[in-house]
């Protein structure tokens, strides 16, 4: 086996630039898509909070199982 001297990479500033773009943007993406999951938690907190009376909740339980009387 041939074995060969180590190749150096070299950093430009092009290649900073672009990580720390690409970076920002997962960033925020990550933090709407965090926020539009807490504003649905939100609205089915709601929501049962609304329908708290027996036959809402036990109609809820029926359509979740699938269960048509």
């Amino acid at each position: 086996m041939l074995r060969r001297k180590p190749t150096r990479l070299e950093l430009k500033l092009d290649d900073i630039e672009e990580f720390e773009s690409i970076r920002k943007d997962l960033e925020s993406r990550k933090k709407q898509r965090e926020e539009a999951e807490v504003a649905a938690a939100g609205e089915e907190a709601a929501a049962m909070a609304l329908g708290s009376d027996h036959k809402s909740r036990e109609q809820m339980i029926n359509d979740r199982i699938g269960y048509k009387p």
